[in-house]
Protein backbone atom coordinates (compact mmCIF):
# COMPACT_ATOMS: atom_id res chain seq x y z
CA UNK A 1 0.00 0.00 0.00
CA UNK A 2 1.41 3.38 -1.07
CA UNK A 3 0.15 6.67 0.36
CA UNK A 4 0.12 8.94 -2.67
CA UNK A 5 -1.23 12.05 -0.97
CA UNK A 6 -1.97 13.09 2.60
CA UNK A 7 -4.02 16.22 3.25
CA UNK A 8 -6.20 17.62 6.05
CA UNK A 9 -9.95 17.11 5.82
CA UNK A 10 -11.97 20.25 5.22
CA UNK A 11 -15.00 18.80 6.96
CA UNK A 12 -13.63 17.24 10.16
CA UNK A 13 -11.05 19.00 12.28
CA UNK A 14 -8.11 16.77 13.19
CA UNK A 15 -8.91 14.32 10.39
CA UNK A 16 -6.61 13.68 7.43
CA UNK A 17 -7.32 12.10 4.06
CA UNK A 18 -4.79 9.57 2.85
CA UNK A 19 -5.14 8.86 -0.88
CA UNK A 20 -3.98 5.34 -1.68
CA UNK A 21 -2.62 4.07 -4.99
CA UNK A 22 -5.73 1.98 -5.70
CA UNK A 23 -7.91 5.10 -5.59
CA UNK A 24 -9.33 4.51 -2.10
CA UNK A 25 -9.25 7.11 0.65
CA UNK A 26 -8.32 6.42 4.26
CA UNK A 27 -9.62 8.84 6.86
CA UNK A 28 -6.89 8.94 9.47
CA UNK A 29 -6.20 10.97 12.58
CA UNK A 30 -3.08 12.39 14.15
CA UNK A 31 -2.61 9.18 16.13
CA UNK A 32 -2.50 6.98 13.02
CA UNK A 33 -0.16 9.43 11.29
CA UNK A 34 2.21 9.22 14.24
CA UNK A 35 1.88 5.47 14.83
CA UNK A 36 2.49 4.52 11.19
CA UNK A 37 4.70 7.49 10.20
CA UNK A 38 2.36 8.35 7.36
CA UNK A 39 3.36 10.82 4.67
CA UNK A 40 2.92 11.23 0.93
CA UNK A 41 4.96 8.54 -0.81
CA UNK A 42 5.07 6.25 2.24
CA UNK A 43 4.83 2.57 1.28
CA UNK A 44 3.36 0.32 3.95
CA UNK A 45 4.08 -3.38 4.20
CA UNK A 46 1.17 -5.82 4.10
CA UNK A 47 1.35 -6.16 7.89
CA UNK A 48 1.37 -2.41 8.40
CA UNK A 49 -1.49 -1.91 5.96
CA UNK A 50 -3.56 -4.61 7.69
CA UNK A 51 -2.88 -3.10 11.12
CA UNK A 52 -3.75 0.40 9.91
CA UNK A 53 -6.98 -0.79 8.27
CA UNK A 54 -8.02 -2.75 11.37
CA UNK A 55 -7.28 0.21 13.61
CA UNK A 56 -9.31 2.57 11.44
CA UNK A 57 -12.20 0.13 11.41
CA UNK A 58 -12.17 -0.15 15.21
CA UNK A 59 -12.06 3.61 15.56
CA UNK A 60 -14.98 3.99 13.19
CA UNK A 61 -17.00 1.48 15.22
CA UNK A 62 -16.19 3.34 18.43
CA UNK A 63 -17.17 6.67 16.90
CA UNK A 64 -20.46 5.31 15.60
CA UNK A 65 -21.21 3.69 18.96
CA UNK A 66 -20.41 6.93 20.77
CA UNK A 67 -22.66 8.91 18.44
CA UNK A 68 -25.50 6.42 18.96
CA UNK A 69 -25.18 6.39 22.76
CA UNK A 70 -25.03 10.18 22.85
CA UNK A 71 -28.40 10.29 21.12
CA UNK A 72 -30.08 7.26 22.64
CA UNK A 73 -28.99 5.22 25.69
CA UNK A 74 -28.67 1.49 25.06
CA UNK A 75 -28.13 -1.72 26.93
CA UNK A 76 -25.00 -3.68 26.11
CA UNK A 77 -27.12 -6.23 24.27
CA UNK A 78 -28.77 -3.52 22.15
CA UNK A 79 -25.44 -1.90 21.34
CA UNK A 80 -23.91 -5.27 20.47
CA UNK A 81 -26.79 -6.00 18.11
CA UNK A 82 -26.26 -2.64 16.40
CA UNK A 83 -22.52 -3.19 16.09
CA UNK A 84 -23.19 -6.60 14.53
CA UNK A 85 -25.48 -4.90 12.00
CA UNK A 86 -22.60 -2.58 11.15
CA UNK A 87 -20.38 -5.57 10.47
CA UNK A 88 -18.50 -5.95 13.75
CA UNK A 89 -17.55 -9.45 14.82
CA UNK A 90 -18.08 -10.77 18.38
CA UNK A 91 -14.63 -9.80 19.68
CA UNK A 92 -14.73 -6.39 18.03
CA UNK A 93 -18.21 -5.68 19.40
CA UNK A 94 -17.12 -6.71 22.91
CA UNK A 95 -14.11 -4.43 22.71
CA UNK A 96 -16.21 -1.45 21.63
CA UNK A 97 -18.77 -2.10 24.38
CA UNK A 98 -16.00 -2.38 26.96
CA UNK A 99 -14.58 0.94 25.82
CA UNK A 100 -17.98 2.63 25.98
CA UNK A 101 -18.40 1.32 29.53
CA UNK A 102 -14.97 2.67 30.47
CA UNK A 103 -15.95 6.09 29.12
CA UNK A 104 -19.27 5.97 30.98
CA UNK A 105 -21.44 6.13 27.88
CA UNK A 106 -22.69 2.57 28.34
CA UNK A 107 -24.20 2.34 31.82
CA UNK A 108 -26.84 -0.34 32.23
CA UNK A 109 -27.74 0.60 35.81
CA UNK A 110 -28.51 4.17 34.72
CA UNK A 111 -30.33 2.86 31.65
CA UNK A 112 -32.52 0.58 33.78
CA UNK A 113 -33.36 3.47 36.11
CA UNK A 114 -34.27 5.65 33.13
CA UNK A 115 -36.57 3.01 31.62
CA UNK A 116 -38.38 2.57 34.92
CA UNK A 117 -38.67 6.32 35.42
CA UNK A 118 -40.11 6.95 31.94
CA UNK A 119 -42.64 4.12 31.91
CA UNK A 120 -43.82 4.60 35.48
CA UNK A 121 -44.35 8.31 34.70
CA UNK A 122 -46.56 7.21 31.81
CA UNK A 123 -48.75 5.30 34.23
CA UNK A 124 -47.55 1.74 33.65
CA UNK A 125 -47.35 -0.95 36.29
CA UNK A 126 -44.47 -3.10 37.44
CA UNK A 127 -45.15 -5.97 35.03
CA UNK A 128 -44.85 -3.57 32.08
CA UNK A 129 -41.64 -2.16 33.54
CA UNK A 130 -40.19 -5.65 33.84
CA UNK A 131 -41.27 -6.46 30.30
CA UNK A 132 -39.47 -3.35 29.00
CA UNK A 133 -36.30 -4.14 30.93
CA UNK A 134 -36.35 -7.67 29.53
CA UNK A 135 -37.14 -6.54 25.97
CA UNK A 136 -34.27 -4.08 25.98
CA UNK A 137 -31.77 -6.63 27.26
CA UNK A 138 -31.02 -5.03 30.62
CA UNK A 139 -29.27 -7.60 32.87
CA UNK A 140 -31.53 -8.89 35.64
CA UNK A 141 -29.06 -7.87 38.32
CA UNK A 142 -29.88 -4.26 37.47
CA UNK A 143 -33.66 -4.67 37.80
CA UNK A 144 -34.24 -4.68 41.56
CA UNK A 145 -32.50 -1.41 42.30
CA UNK A 146 -34.26 0.33 39.43
CA UNK A 147 -37.69 -1.07 40.35
CA UNK A 148 -37.19 -0.12 44.01
CA UNK A 149 -37.51 3.51 42.95
CA UNK A 150 -41.05 3.01 41.64
CA UNK A 151 -43.62 4.80 43.73
CA UNK A 152 -46.80 3.10 44.93
CA UNK A 153 -49.02 2.34 41.94
CA UNK A 154 -52.22 3.17 43.84
CA UNK A 155 -52.47 6.72 42.55
CA UNK A 156 -51.73 5.72 38.96
CA UNK A 157 -54.52 3.12 38.97
CA UNK A 158 -56.95 5.46 40.68
CA UNK A 159 -56.23 8.20 38.15
CA UNK A 160 -56.79 5.79 35.28
CA UNK A 161 -60.12 4.60 36.69
CA UNK A 162 -61.23 8.16 37.35
CA UNK A 163 -60.45 9.12 33.77
CA UNK A 164 -62.01 6.07 32.13
CA UNK A 165 -65.06 5.71 34.37
CA UNK A 166 -66.18 9.32 34.54
CA UNK A 167 -69.93 9.22 34.08
CA UNK A 168 -69.97 5.44 34.47
CA UNK A 169 -73.53 4.11 34.57
CA UNK A 170 -72.80 0.65 35.95
CA UNK A 171 -72.11 -1.04 32.60
CA UNK A 172 -70.27 -4.25 33.47
CA UNK A 173 -68.72 -4.61 29.99
CA UNK A 174 -67.26 -1.13 30.17
CA UNK A 175 -65.76 -1.95 33.55
CA UNK A 176 -64.26 -5.18 32.19
CA UNK A 177 -62.64 -3.26 29.32
CA UNK A 178 -61.14 -0.75 31.73
CA UNK A 179 -59.75 -3.41 34.06
CA UNK A 180 -58.35 -5.34 31.09
CA UNK A 181 -56.64 -2.14 29.95
CA UNK A 182 -55.09 -1.75 33.40
CA UNK A 183 -53.82 -5.32 33.24
CA UNK A 184 -52.23 -4.64 29.84
CA UNK A 185 -50.50 -1.64 31.36
CA UNK A 186 -48.77 -3.99 33.77
CA UNK A 187 -50.77 -3.69 36.99
CA UNK A 188 -51.48 -6.79 39.07
CA UNK A 189 -55.00 -8.12 39.41
CA UNK A 190 -54.87 -7.71 43.19
CA UNK A 191 -54.02 -4.00 42.84
CA UNK A 192 -56.78 -3.57 40.27
CA UNK A 193 -59.30 -5.30 42.53
CA UNK A 194 -58.34 -3.04 45.42
CA UNK A 195 -58.76 0.00 43.19
CA UNK A 196 -62.22 -1.14 42.11
CA UNK A 197 -63.16 -1.42 45.76
CA UNK A 198 -61.92 2.12 46.40
CA UNK A 199 -63.92 3.33 43.43
CA UNK A 200 -66.97 1.60 44.93
CA UNK A 201 -68.14 -0.01 41.71
CA UNK A 202 -70.05 -2.63 43.61
CA UNK A 203 -69.09 -5.18 40.95
CA UNK A 204 -66.74 -8.09 41.52
CA UNK A 205 -64.81 -8.84 38.32
CA UNK A 206 -63.66 -12.42 37.82
CA UNK A 207 -60.10 -12.71 36.54
CA UNK A 208 -58.51 -15.64 34.79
Amino acid sequence: MVIQELKPSQRVQGRWLAMVEDGSILRVGQQEIADFALYAGRELTEEEAAALTAGLRSRQMRERALELLSRKPQSRRELTRKLNEWGAGPEEADAVCDRMEELGYLNEAAYAARIVEVYSARGFGEKKLRDELYRRGVPREEWDEALARVEDSTQAIDDFLQKKLTGWTGDRKQLQKVTAALARRGFSWSDIRDALARYETGIDIEYD
